[in-house]
């Protein structure tokens, strides 16, 4: 068996080469490549992994100061920079009683709405949008932080405007531009969300930016900051828009909802979610599926009155505003010729309405079978 190199550096530069989103370092397997969604062993000489062997790839990596964190809490985060400016966020975690470490690699560029193939709607948000709460939600590894660095920094290109951000670990690096920026990383720069929070407003803020809602106390702060006049972006690891209002009321007690929900209804403006489909054009990899809730007058009234229920058919309905359901924004990457049907109707919500919609168009099976008798090979 081969053994297991003595730096990390070419397992990273091979994420690259494989456009690879994740690599997993596990005691006891070879390294694992997560590319276009799916978990692919290298490809190169085998080899499995000793716990001794991820510490000592990993180790020189982690900041001095927070080895101890990861000691007494069993799992760390942190962002690591290679010389060439490529950018990796770091999971480090004790599993029976050994190293693992899930590393994503961050592109260095932040991408274009286009690139992203993203709607207009998010464009218009980062553009008319100036105070109040915008989450993006979804499961992990949909792209929440790449779209939220997109809207981000479209407003740092266009708007002369003060940006505070805090993140655990900061993934994308900013660059003032028209606007200017401080990004704080928890663990490094403050110790705690709820810190540097309640310094936040004290920094004059025009924006902040939240890299994740975990608990009560940093949803308040949120929505706080967002009902006194700042844009406050956030994500929520939530699958869609309705989640994210139940996960917003879980992190407080039954006799504090209809406060939650008064604050919810003035603040909020927009809740995005989005789940990445596999693509037709392999250079493309995967393409998002889009929710969008926005904060109208009638979606506040809903939310203030605990009419959860009604939001689904107000989003279907309310397409011309910019809303849009997954069921509308599945249907439009079949037909436009993104993602094959079959594999729509996999992240489908409700099979029957997207079939209603795309009906007649092939599936990534039928065009398989057209191209082999066309061919003759597979």
């Amino acid at each position: 068996m081969t053994p297991a190199p003595d730096s990390i550096i070419p397992l990273l530069e091979g994420m690259r080469h494989h456009k690879a989103s994740d690599l997993h370092l596990k005691a006891g397997v070879p390294p694992y490549y997560r590319i276009a969604g799916d978990l692919k062993k290298t490809n190169l000489p085998a080899f499995s992994l000793t716990e001794d062997q991820i510490a000592k790839l990993m180790e020189p990596l982690i900041p001095k100061r927070r080895f101890e964190e990861y000691e007494r809490r069993g799992a760390l985060d942190f962002a690591l920079t290679l010389p060439d400016g490529e950018r990796f966020r770091v999971n480090i975690m004790r599993s029976c009683d050994k190293m693992h470490a899930a590393i994503r690699r961050v592109k260095n560029i932040i991408p274009s709405f286009e690139e992203l193939h993203l709607p207009p709607i998010y464009r218009k948000i980062a553009d008319e949008t100036h105070e109040g709460l915008v989450i993006v939600c979804g499961v992990t590894g949909c792209g929440k932080s790449t779209t939220l660095a997109a809207m981000i920094d479209h407003i740092n290109e266009t708007r002369h405007v003060n940006i505070i951000s805090i993140e655990d670990p900061i993934e994308y690096v900013f660059k003032p531009k028209l606007g200017i920026i401080s990004q704080r990383e928890i663990g490094l720069d403050v110790d705690h969300f709820n810190d540097a929070l309640r310094s936040a407003v004290r920094q004059d803020p025009d924006v902040i930016f939240i890299g994740e809602l975990r608990d009560k106390e940093t949803m308040l702060a949120a929505l706080q900051a967002a009902e006194t006049g700042h844009l406050v972006f956030c994500t929520l690891h939530t699958a869609d828009t309705m989640q994210s209002l139940a996960r917003i009321l879980e992190f407080f007690p039954p006799d504090q909802h209809g406060f939650i929900r008064s604050s919810m209804a003035n603040g909020i403006r927009a809740i995005m979610a989005q789940r990445l489909l596999p693509t037709i054009d392999v250079e493309k990899l995967r393409a998002p599926a889009t929710e969008v809730l926005l904060g109208d007058a009638i979606v506040k009234e809903k939310i203030r009155e605990a009419g959860d229920t009604d939001l689904p058919e107000i989003i279907a309905g309310a397409k011309d505003a910019g809303m849009r359901s997954f069921t509308q924004s599945l249907a439009e990457l079949v037909e436009t010729g993104m993602v094959f049907t079959d594999v729509a109707m996999e992240y489908a919500p409700n099979r029957e309405a997207l079939l209603a919609s795309i009906r007649g168009i092939k599936t990534s099976a039928q065009t398989l079978v057209h191209r082999v008798k066309r061919t003759g090979t597979s």
